[in-house]
């Protein structure tokens, strides 16, 4: 048995009128798993999770959610590992603009590191030491079955991944950490490449074909820890995604900016700077961390453009 607990105070200059200025979250994830290990290094294992949050706005609930936060069964050995169930898929190197965010809502500016689980099957295979496959069947909430596969590569020059996607569903999709309208069924298509060296280096790029539109988005990124005090990360990614429909081309370009330096063995502080170069608006996050072994503290200032809002958020979290 474990779990995870979360409660936070938030504030913020852009509030409704019918509106208390203060919003409060309360939330648990419970989670059991159970394992057996089998002969010749053999696994199976299941998860069951349940997410239960709240909202509230002063006094009044705002938001109210009781549902499976993953519930799935997996047997595994050296060269296979098979899952079926509601589960995480996430792969691809960017951590902030990423788009390789198929099927995950992971958001670095998110202290509690949780995401959306899809109701997939997951196949991976590991042939070798620096090559495993991938494949999986995604079932979303029409019922509609999707498809898709990856290959993973490892060398001496970097970690290479290959990834291809076909859904036929009608319904609107993620691309990205974006949801993109008049998506309906498609293809997608991506190829990604990290390399560790004196820097991180990394690179996604992915097209998205349907019989209404055609979308490329493109990332790069790139990390180096300055040997300042006691070490500074700082990491930069750029996306550009152009999107052709109905004989007309649009596109939008987005830079990330993050800084990170622990501050003895207990805390750490992150900034994170968002420029869309078309809107001329930039969106900036500053985090002040606090973690011991099982809880943390995490103080939160958003500051954005004079229309979106700008807050404070005090988080409390605790793994059991």
């Amino acid at each position: 048995m474990k779990g995870q607990f979360w409660a936070s105070g938030l504030t913020s200059n852009d509030v409704p009128n019918d509106q208390s200025p203060t919003e409060s979250t309360l939330g648990y994830i419970p989670t059991l798993s159970l394992f057996k290990n089998l002969s010749n290094n053999q696994l199976l294992d299941m998860e069951w999770a349940y997410r239960l949050d709240r909202t509230y706005s002063g006094g009044s609930l705002l938001y109210n959610n009781e549902s499976h936060h993953r519930y799935w069964v997996r047997y595994s050995s050296d060269k296979l590992e098979a899952r079926l169930g509601l589960q995480k898929i996430v792969f691809g190197p960017s951590q902030i603009l990423r788009s390789l965010s198929w099927f995950d809502t992971i958001d670095l500016r998110d202290p509690t590191g949780q995401t959306d689980g899809v109701e997939a099957f997951r196949l991976r295979g590991f042939p070798s030491n620096t090559l495993s496959l991938w494949s999986w069947a995604i079932n979303n909430d029409q019922d509609t079955l999707s498809f898709g596969w990856r290959v993973e590569l490892s060398t001496n020059q970097g970690e290479w991944g290959f990834t291809y996607h076909q859904d036929p569903s009608k319904s609107l999709q993620m691309a990205g950490q974006e949801t993109i309208p008049d998506f309906g069924s498609h293809n997608r298509l991506a190829v990604d490449y990290r390399y560790d060296g004196f820097i991180g280096f990394w690179n996604e790029s992915a097209l998205i074909s349907s019989d209404r539109s055609e979308i490329i988005m493109a990332t790069v990124g790139a990390d180096y820890t300055l040997p300042i005090a006691t070490g500074i990360l700082v990491m930069m990614e750029s996306t550009h995604v152009s999107r052709e429909a109905n004989d007309s081309i649009s596109s939008q370009t987005f830079t990330a900016f993050m800084a990170s330096m622990p501050m003895g063995m207990f805390y750490n502080i992150m900034l994170i700077s968002t420029l869309d170069w078309d809107e001329n608006n930039s969106y900036n996050y500053l985090r002040f961390s606090s973690a011991f072994d099982s809880f943390s503290i995490n103080c939160m200032v958003s500051i954005n453009p004079s229309e979106v809002d700008n807050s404070i958020q005090l988080m409390f979290i605790y793994d059991h």
